[in-house]
């Protein structure tokens, strides 16, 4: 009876202090991520660094990987048509900066579909140079019609693409950068994933997606020194946006159309200023 009692008194101070450390504890984490944002990181030099490039046999990808080179980079351009990719390499390449040390390398893979062989490129690419330094996800496509008028394997290919596929590559690179404890690692979004869009019921899901994937990501990494860009370009001039003004209702052409139409060499200079300094 007696170590009953004793029992019960002792237990109440001990969930005190326990209460009291974890207490602590909390208040330390949420004051270290309210101050987070004005510790910027150190900007990061692109001159040597190896950037990995999905989608970057066209568009916003050719254009991010020309611009990387602009600045030195070593750069692996990734895409599914091994065709489109050695032409694109062949006009990255005219643009290096330094041809005797600079490399740009292209890997045929679909990223949407397996992840062992989107690891397998990758780790062919840190292989052949270096690690990944900077891996920049442009690689996604689009559907616009009205909702009933999407098939429904069509809503599960923009995420295969647009969401998975970022996932992987993404997946492929975080191990060696959180062993470097640095890294950069970009998204690419959409306005069409800050705001739901007419004929984009499948288009602006894929995209709303990588944002919570961002946020929740850039918790576990930053201890690590890796940060994330997720950006928002609007229409820009790419083959697949000249693609999806052929089956894009009139609506959808008229809400685009207010906010313009921009050069993937502008949209890809944008992205990397934000990428190499973010915050």
């Amino acid at each position: 009876m007696t170590r009953f009692y004793a029992t019960m008194q002792f237990f109440p101070i001990e969930s005190g202090a326990v209460m009291i450390a974890l207490a602590v504890f909390v208040g330390f984490v949420i004051m270290i991520f309210m101050l987070s944002p004005l510790i910027s990181p150190r900007p990061m030099k692109l001159n040597g660094s190896h950037v990995l490039v999905t989608g970057g046999s066209s568009g916003i990808g050719k254009a991010v990987a020309v611009e990387a080179v602009k600045q030195g980079a070593l750069v692996t351009i990734i895409a599914r048509n091994e065709q489109r990719l050695l032409q694109a390499k062949k006009e990255i390449e005219q643009h290096m900066r330094d041809k005797d040390r600079q490399k740009v390398l292209c890997i045929s893979v679909d990223i949407s579909k397996d992840f062992s062989a989107v690891e397998k490129a990758v780790q062919q690419a840190q292989e052949k140079l270096g690690p990944v330094d900077m891996l920049v996800n442009c690689a996604g496509t689009s559907f616009a019609s009205r909702f009933e008028d999407i098939p429904v394997d069509e809503f599960k290919q923009q995420m295969e693409v647009n969401y998975y596929g970022t996932i992987h590559a993404t997946r492929a690179v975080i191990s060696t950068m959180k062993y470097r404890r640095r890294g950069r690692i970009v998204l690419v979004s959409s306005q069409a994933g800050q705001i739901g869009l007419y004929g984009f019921t499948a288009y602006s899901a894929s995209k709303f997606a990588l944002r919570g994937f961002a946020e929740a990501l850039q918790m576990e990494v930053k201890p690590y020194n890796i940060y994330l860009t997720i950006t928002f370009p609007p229409d820009t001039d790419t083959p697949g946006f000249q693609t999806e003004q052929t089956f894009k209702p009139k609506e959808t052409k008229l809400i685009s159309e207010t906010a313009g139409l921009y050069q993937p060499d502008y949209v890809a200079k944008r992205i990397l200023q934000d990428a190499i300094q973010p915050g």
